[in-house]
């Protein structure tokens, strides 16, 4: 397998610098909504990668799909780089100007443009958040699953086609995606898709668009499926002797046909780091966090049946939690989890992987990451969305110790080829940005990969949309 790239200047690639008379121009156009602030651009530079800031040259705040399309029609006129920015919640580099250019921020696209309950759909603008839509929807019975922990942009979420702890049930962004305006790479407004709920009409654009991470376009609308609210919602908590127990009930519960909503794994280095954060008491050992949707009797039954395979692989000290304020307290627990480890060492930095593999395959992927983890003696930490076969094992390390970076990429290496080898991805959900390149060349293939620079050639001749992310061009 091809090492990772190290740094984004490992790219080689020669910033392309922004005419004056681009400037010039995004400034007559859009006033104080363009910023050359060192401040500014070297926050847009960033996200949670363990990248350093590569800062665009200029980020301008857009209101509109007339507003996106105006920057990247002048990108397009001057060859110049534009990078789509949400709340840089991303993982993998996405949102590094390694090439230069001009960030276009969407956070204030933040409107939910239509909402048609009776079709369980709703349309909104890049910038809205999966907690403000739900929030600005409840009243209607409805809302929308997919959450992947942070309060990420729903423009993001589509890009990097996101998933998260509802995924076993409801699926990730690209099944929750049916339509979307997206601006292409010379400015032209394009929409895709529609409300119905299928369609056999010509290319699924939608889904190329889905997971393309601003390399092929801008999305400047999305319309969502919603679901209606669950008559009931129930929340557990089980300790396991090991991690093997722990995910051999997790593949019992999914091989038995059991509708479990969400089915989270947290190991001991977890739960003492969300222990110390968030002021719990939970035992440190290997924990599935579970949550059962449906009617009173359909969530009891759910449940009973999850406590009697966990029963058979060691599991003890079922904890239920049936009101609002006791969920949001465990949930909140898992979301903050990634914070909660980074200060178990102060100055670190955090690597997380994404690997998924098919569910039976699971415990094996897992068992041996682990121990190779351990060989190591570089701190770590083990959460996954176990329920569809992903999981994060990360590695906090000492940015400033070559040996201990190293380290860290040579096990991310290993877990990788380990996935690949097991028929797995390199990336469940947080997709390929910068750190990911060599990796998604040896799970698709020479062939796969050249077919995709053939798209992005076509939809993006110039290579101006977000370069130098997914492959080298």
């Amino acid at each position: 397998m091809n090492a990772p790239l190290p740094h984004p200047t490992a790219l080689h690639v020669e910033p392309r610098p922004m005419p004056p008379a681009m400037l010039a121009a995004l400034r007559q156009r859009f006033g104080a909504r363009c910023s050359t602030a060192a401040a500014v651009r070297e926050q847009h530079g960033r996200d949670e990668s363990v990248y350093a800031a590569t800062p665009p040259e200029a980020v301008v705040y857009c209101e509109s799909t007339e507003d996106v399309a105006a920057v990247v029609a002048l990108a397009s006129a001057h060859a110049v780089p534009v990078i789509p920015f949400g709340v840089g919640s991303s993982l993998e580099g996405h949102l590094l100007a390694v090439q230069g250019g001009v960030s276009i921020d969407l956070s204030r696209m933040d409107r939910i443009v239509q909402l048609h309950a009776e079709d369980l759909t709703v349309t909104v603008q890049p910038g809205v958040t999966r907690e403000q839509l739900n929030r600005e929807i409840r009243h209607t019975g409805l809302f929308f699953p997919v959450d992947p922990g942070a309060n990420a942009s729903l423009g993001g979420m589509a890009a990097t086609r996101a998933s998260g702890t509802n995924a076993v049930r409801y699926g990730t962004m690209r099944e929750n995606v049916l339509a979307l305006t997206v601006v292409t790479a010379v400015g032209e407004v394009i929409h895709t898709g529609t409300r119905a709920k299928k369609s056999s009409a010509g290319y699924d654009l939608t889904r190329l668009f889905v997971g393309s991470e601003g390399t092929l376009g801008v999305m400047t609308e999305i319309t969502l499926k919603l679901y209606p609210l669950p008559e009931a919602v129930s929340a557990a908590i089980c300790h396991f002797p090991s991690i093997a127990a722990a995910v051999q009930t997790t593949i019992a519960i999914i091989q038995m046909g059991v509708p479990i909503a969400r089915c989270e794994l947290l190991d001991a280095n977890a739960i003492r780091a969300v222990n110390r954060h968030s002021k719990l008491s939970l035992r440190e050992a290997p924990m599935l966090l579970m949550e059962f949707h449906g009617s009173p009797a359909g969530v009891r039954e759910q449940a009973e049946t999850v406590q009697a395979i966990a029963r058979e692989q060691g599991g003890e000290d079922f904890e239920w939690a049936s009101t609002p304020e006791e969920r949001t307290r465990l949930w909140a627990a898992r979301h903050q989890a990634y914070f909660a480890a980074l200060q178990t060492r102060p100055g670190c930095r955090c690597q997380a992987t994404d690997t998924c593999v098919p569910i039976s395959r699971l415990a094996e992927s897992i068992d041996e990451s682990i121990a190779e983890a351990e060989a190591s003696g570089i701190p770590y930490w083990t959460v996954g969305h176990v329920g569809d076969g992903n999981f994060h094992l990360s590695y906090l390390f000492d940015p400033d110790d070559p040996a201990e970076a190293a380290a860290v990429e040579r096990l991310n290496v290993q877990m990788v080829q380990r996935a690949l080898r097991l028929q797995g991805t390199c990336s469940g959900e947080h997709g390929i940005g910068l750190h990911k390149m060599a990796y998604l060349e040896d799970e698709a293939g020479a062939g796969a990969i050249a077919l995709m620079r053939g798209i992005k050639r076509a939809l993006d001749p110039q290579n101006i949309m977000n370069p130098g992310k997914i492959f080298a061009a």
